[in-house]
């Protein structure tokens, strides 16, 4: 993929870039891999909004993605790569000898006409191809990676990201996350060779406020601009402070950079080091 700059017509598009998808080969998605995506505007089933400022956006549908590539030992050829509206990385359409289609994400480089295989034994270390991360040479960059074996993919799904593999310790694997966290996990855990696709999306600027609503996004308002009542930041005379000793949710509970991982738990002894800090 490419990205292209909007020509400054408007203050909007002045700062605007947009993907090109010039690696797009398909337009319209299989009909019988898509569910309608309802809406649900951060609500719970409860009808409480959980995730504050979601609402509205483009309709759209739900794309099928074979996070666990549990058809074993049958090659698949590449018949599409195509845009899914659900995620930044490209997904790949998949069709099987016997004439079954899946939707994968797809690694950066996977062309159409590609031949790709997914097995519990050592297979040939080629981009798409999926296999227990204990085949996996140390240094081989991966994605779509499980937690559980047998669970579905759940690690590195995200455009551009992959997960490096450091080494095989007893039963375990050990790997260096995207976000610089250390952790063992299963070796019989599934891995995908390579990178996801579609790595250049975060230099993608929305550019303006209209972008962000087609998102499902709505406006965000600061709390010091609120009332006392409103939330904790609000009331002041002017443009003021918070006036507190670090910042607070609405609901008065500490936010930015407050850990929020429960201690204890079961996980813990499988993470060797932590993520790196966020930088201020």
């Amino acid at each position: 993929m490419g990205i292209k700059k909007a020509k400054p017509t408007t203050p909007g598009r002045r700062g605007a870039s947009f993907d090109d998808f010039s690696d797009i080969t398909k337009k319209e998605p299989e009909k019988n891999l898509i569910v309608f995506r309802k809406q649900k505007s951060g609500r719970n089933s409860q009808g409480r909004i959980t995730i504050r400022h979601r609402g509205g956006g483009a309709r759209r549908y739900t794309r099928l993605i074979d996070y666990k590539r549990d058809k074993f030992d049958v090659p698949a050829k590449v018949t599409a790569i195509e845009y899914d509206p659900n995620r930044g990385a490209r997904i790949a359409l998949l069709q099987y000898r016997d004439g079954e289609k899946r939707y994968i994400i797809s690694p950066t480089g996977l062309k159409v006409d590609s031949k790709v295989v997914s097995s519990k034994k050592k297979i040939e270390i080629i981009t798409g191809n999926a296999m227990p991360i204990e085949y996996i040479p140390a240094g081989i960059d991966v994605y779509n990676v499980e937690l559980t074996p047998g669970k579905g993919a759940l690690i590195a799904r995200g455009a551009g990201n992959s997960v490096s593999v450091m080494g095989i310790e007893g039963k375990f694997a050990q790997i260096k996350m995207p976000s610089g966290e250390i952790r063992l996990i299963k070796k019989e855990c599934l891995c995908t060779v390579g990178q996801a696709s579609n790595p250049d999306k975060r230099h993608i600027k929305i550019g303006k406020a209209g972008r962000n609503r087609n998102l499902g996004i709505r406006p965000t308002v600061r709390g010091t601009a609120m009332n006392p009542k409103d939330h904790p930041h609000g009331g002041g005379e002017g443009k003021q402070p918070i006036g507190l000793k670090h910042p607070k949710t609405p609901w008065g509970k500490p936010a930015l950079g407050v850990k929020t991982r429960k201690k204890g738990k079961s996980s813990d002894k499988l993470i060797i080091r932590r993520r790196k800090k966020k930088r201020r």
